[in-house]
């Protein structure tokens, strides 16, 4: 029997870590075509942080209290269309927090079911590489034998880009830390560099950039046909960031294209495909409790993170 009252991630104002807390909501009631999932785990993406403290304000507004958490893994609490009660599904949002909670309400269109093998913990790694699909697939129009540099190569869309960007044929350069150049070729890609001293590093059909800043840079790094495909822009400089994207997207050579990912089932289902195949393999960097989102929240802050940092709900 469902609970009615669940516990769930918000705060009630900008700033740091501590400020989010774990308090006590009503279970939603789905709606017409939405699926109740109790939750087991949800991933800490790049944006929450960002939220948090305040540097998406204009964007966000100051309407509390505030909720986290873009992307989960639970099972089906009631049967409904394709899935019947205790599935094992992954889903996200879509462009809305609030992921972050025991129960949550997801339209059947955003929702897939995990492939066979992963637990909750592992496949909470996996969503939003979906995103890394959209960027290499539908945007750039990745193909054999082109050479892709990935920024950010192992953070938790790039380690999936890697691993993708070769599957589909792709020579893969990860820009990382020093102290992950091991790792991400362990991932698959045919070279590494320190971002802090990456090099001559040479021209690139593909960058996908994964961190926001510097952008003309990069762009500089592609070839005559290169394209550039951006998740993230500079949160210190917004508009100076996002105008230089868009005055680069109607280039038709070495366009810059920036895009937030809105995945549906199709997609997941896609991201499915290739983790049975054993083309993608998740990667987790550090489990945390609920009681310790918080922490969770510092560690990715602190950087250097090896894939994903996952919630646990017990």
């Amino acid at each position: 029997m469902v609970s009615t009252s669940m516990r769930l991630v918000t705060f009630d104002r900008y700033g740091p870590p501590d400020v989010l807390s774990v308090s006590t909501g009503p279970v939603p009631r789905p709606g017409p075509g939405e699926v109740l999932v109790r939750v087991r785990a949800v991933s800490v993406n790049g944006g929450e942080p960002a939220l948090r403290a305040g540097r998406l304000r204009p964007f966000s507004g100051n309407r509390f209290p505030k909720r986290v958490g873009i992307d989960l893994v639970g099972e089906v609490v009631t049967a409904t269309g394709r899935f019947a009660e205790g599935d094992l599904v992954w889903g996200l949002l879509g462009r809305r927090m609030g992921s972050a909670a025991e129960y949550v309400a997801v339209p059947a269109g955003r929702l897939d079911h995990v492939p066979a093998g992963l637990d909750a913990v592992r496949a909470a790694a996996l969503p939003v590489g979906t995103t890394a699909i959209t960027a290499l697939r539908d945007l750039a129009a990745l193909a054999p034998g082109e050479r892709l540099l990935v920024r950010g190569a192992t953070g938790g869309v790039g380690y999936v880009a890697v691993q993708l960007g070769k599957a589909m044929g792709a020579h893969v350069t990860g820009l990382v830390s020093s102290s992950n150049v091991d790792l991400v070729k362990e991932l698959g890609a045919d070279e590494a560099a320190d971002y802090r001293a990456p090099g001559e590093l040479g021209r690139f059909d593909v960058v996908l950039d994964t961190v926001g800043t510097g952008l003309p840079a990069f762009r500089r790094l592609l070839t005559r046909d290169g394209r550039m495909v951006a998740i993230a822009f500079d949160l210190d400089h917004p508009v100076r960031s996002l105008g230089y994207i868009a005055a680069n997207a109607v280039r038709r050579r070495r366009w810059v294209r920036f895009f937030s990912g809105n995945p549906t089932t199709p997609l997941l289902a896609e991201l499915g495909r290739w983790v049975e195949s054993g083309a993608i393999r998740p990667l987790v960097d550090r489990v945390f409790p609920l009681g310790q989102v918080a922490e969770a929240h510092r560690a990715l802050e602190r950087g250097g993170v090896r894939g994903k940092i996952v919630v646990e709900f017990p």
